[in-house]
């Protein structure tokens, strides 16, 4: 299957799975300013139980508690979560051609929908604990019915316990549990297919420590009022307990990877994908953490393995964006195309730049696009993000709003202020030269506005706008007018156009949906209005070239 890379979405890492592992993994990339997206099917191994243990700090808190408040921190990095399973991962790290694919590296796609790719994988999907096929277990499994004598030992301490013989591992569970309590009979029947009990010394030593043996197999699980009371063996024999350990058999949900071929271990709870120290598979791009690769694996443990990859996932993209602008440098032989953008230093010390070394770069009209869809909503307060020289600003303050205008660059605001005061509105508009990316208010608005808000120079632009979304009062607007290049066609003559092949300045900007998709705002609070592509035709700077180019708009509303 060939996709369209243009529509694609494009990411640094794809996390599959939002359990603690991936949500770690993606924290540490998140913190790294990496573009990440967590894909979470909203199954996570552990959803069974209601507490979770041996986890400092967070001692008795509910799993889904500790994924809710982890999801919660990722938004301050921008980290966009969404439900989802991975259906098929390829490596795309060649075109069709053969040539290098720019990074890309991994196409993902989702049962539900459109594939993405991406720089790295980190796989944190889980696995499904397989239990035998007895009446009445599964019913109790994360309650009464557990694995992990480390997770739930205390709470059942000193009680009649059972370890279900299942596996091998059994052995070792039943010497394991024998810690929590002096009651404790060993169900042997399941630790072969023979239905031999453990050999002698093994049985040697669980008897002289007072673990009980029973080879008859369990024919059902038995409940009173709710709770687990028992087993009756095959024979008709009860035995009265108040919780069973068993071993299940760990099903990795690693299917999507099976085009990989990649390497996998065996363990004496089943074969998980192969990994280092640090995650790395076999693969260059992929990383697996938490039970997906290590089915023995704690909630602190997947915590840990999740950070550590997330931590070398970056190293991996550091080195290769260092690598790619080494060969990208003049020093390597490269050169650079005439007229194309210095993208060097931070935001603000490249707007300003841009600015200050020249003289007025626009012409002072509103945007066409931008007053047709403000042209109807009622007047009130307004932000605009990114104002430059103040176009908008002044023609918002002209039809009777308060603007709020903020830039980077204090010279573009300087000559808004100029302009602002030659046609008689400067008591409308509050001036701010500020970074984006920190500057905050007390104010709140009607509306937000955010036109052709792009940049050479890295900014995160999701961020800055989640941001003043959170300052828009209930009813109020959020605006994005933006450059869509669909095709080289759409770049008008009077733009710098890059070298063939380099369509990073063009044709990686976002379509309305796409940003929708970035933004992922909550539907719970914000009815999407429009989104949708609209030509115009515009005058070059030097206002002879005309050309027709398309905006895309996206505009939502708070709800009330």
């Amino acid at each position: 299957m060939h996709t369209n890379k243009d529509t694609e979405e494009r990411w640094d890492a794809i996390v599959v799975g939002g359990g603690a592992a991936g949500l770690s993994a993606a924290l540490m990339l998140g913190r790294a300013r990496r573009r990440v997206l967590v894909v979470d099917a909203g199954e996570p191994r552990n959803r069974f139980a209601a507490h979770m243990h041996g986890v400092l700090g967070h001692e008795g808190v509910d799993p889904l508690e500790l994924l809710r408040r982890g999801r919660e921190e990722l938004r301050q990095y921008d980290v966009t979560v969404r439900p989802g399973s991975v259906t098929v991962v390829r490596d795309s790290g060649v075109d069709d051609a053969g040539k290098d694919d720019g990074g890309a590296g991994l196409t993902v796609e989702f049962a539900d929908a459109a594939p993405a790719t991406a720089r790295a994988l980190v796989v944190a999907s889980g696995q499904t604990d397989e239990l035998p096929d007895i009446p009445g277990l599964r019913e109790f499994w994360g309650t009464s019915v557990l694995h992990c004598p480390y997770c739930h030992g205390w709470e059942v301490r000193g009680s009649r316990i059972a370890v279900l013989g299942t596996s091998a591992m059994s052995t070792h569970q039943a010497q394991l549990v024998r810690q929590w309590t002096d009651d404790l009979v060993f169900l042997t029947a399941g630790i072969d297919e023979s239905g031999n009990g453990p050999d002698a010394e093994v049985a040697a030593r669980l008897r002289a420590r007072g673990v009980r043996l029973e080879s008859t197999p369990v024919d059902r699980v038995l409940s009173t009022d709710g709770r687990l009371s028992g087993v009756r063996l095959d024979d008709g024999r009860e035995i009265a307990l108040d919780a069973i350990f068993a071993a299940p058999v760990a099903r990795p949900h690693d299917q999507f990877l099976d085009g990989l071929t990649l390497e996998r271990a065996t363990n004496p709870m089943g074969t998980a994908l192969a990994v280092d120290q640090f995650g790395a598979t076999g693969h260059p791009r992929i990383w697996a953490v938490g039970n997906v690769a290590n089915p023995g694996a704690t909630v602190p443990v997947s915590m840990a393995a999740g950070s550590m990859a997330g931590g070398m996932v970056n190293m991996m993209l550091v080195n290769e964006d260092f690598d790619r602008a080494i060969a990208a440098s003049p020093a390597s032989g490269s050169s650079d195309s005439p007229g194309a953008p210095d993208s060097t230093g931070t935001p603000a010390e490249y707007w300003e730049g841009e600015y200050a070394d020249n003289g007025p770069r626009w012409s002072g009209a509103v945007n066409a696009t931008t007053a047709a869809v403000v042209a109807p909503l009622p007047v009130g307060s307004a932000l605009e993000l990114g104002c430059g020289e103040g176009g908008d600003a002044l023609w918002l303050a002209e039809q009777g709003w308060d603007v709020t205008a903020v830039d980077l660059s204090p010279t573009a605001t300087s000559r808004g202020a100029d302009a602002a005061t030659a046609r008689g509105v400067a008591d409308r508009i509050d001036w701010v030269a500020h970074d984006l990316t920190t500057w905050t208010t007390d104010k709140r608005f009607d509306l937000v506005t955010a036109s052709f808000f792009h940049s050479p120079v890295e900014l995160s632009r999701p961020r800055v706008l989640r941001r003043a979304a959170e300052w828009i009062r209930p009813g109020g607007h959020l605006l994005m007018v933006s450059h869509v290049f669909e095709s080289e066609a759409d770049v008008p003559p009077w733009a710098h156009r890059p070298e063939a092949g380099d369509h990073a300045g063009h044709l990686d900007l976002p379509t309305p949906t796409e940003e929708a998709a970035e933004l992922a705002l909550d539907p719970s609070v914000w009815e999407l209005v429009l989104a949708e592509i609209r030509p115009r035709e515009a005058v070059g700077p030097d206002e002879r070239q005309t050309a027709t180019v398309k905006d895309g708009v996206l505009l939502y509303r708070r709800r009330p």
